[in-house]
């Protein structure tokens, strides 16, 4: 919850970083100080420039600066793992191989993409796809699939 792109992005914003930033012509005329990538990708290299010029101590003290009232909000009890992350959990359970995720297809443009990802799982018969506008995104689309799939068949082993 606290390193997703949402969260980072509105840390970068909480700290004037998308006023900050330096970009590029098409960057700029785009509006990408207002995009989350661009903004939690900036804040994810000031933390590691910090990191790589001082040391862990005086990045954790940054870092629970940045995260202080972010901190406030979670519920331990609340945390909600991602598909990917419940999927390798389960099959690392039953001592099974993780999924290995690959490009099946990719069609559009750069600031329009659209990925098909695919994964094959030991305990399914079938290769589980699904498509996204971010490699990301279609790999949770698979990784719940896939979760769905072995509910249905209810798969003990």
């Amino acid at each position: 919850m606290l390193v997703k792109k949402e969260t980072l992005a509105l840390i970068a914003r909480e700290n004037s970083l998308d006023k900050k930033i330096r970009l590029g012509t098409g960057e700029l005329k785009s509006g990408g100080w207002r995009r989350d990538s661009i903004l939690a990708n900036t804040l994810e290299a000031i933390i590691g420039a910090i990191y790589l010029d001082s040391n862990i101590e005086e990045c954790r003290v940054i870092i629970n600066k940045l995260y202080e009232d972010h901190f406030k909000l979670i519920d331990p009890k609340d945390v909600r793992k991602d598909p990917k992350s419940l999927l390798q959990e389960y099959l690392q359970s039953r001592k099974k191989s993780t999924p290995i995720y690959e490009v099946i297809k990719e069609k559009g443009s750069s600031h329009n993409p659209e990925f098909t990802i695919g994964s094959k799982i030991e305990l399914l018969d079938e290769i589980v796809t699904a498509t996204g506008n971010s490699k990301r995104k279609a790999e949770q689309e698979v990784a719940a699939k896939i979760l769905h799939l072995l509910d249905a068949k209810k798969i003990k082993k």
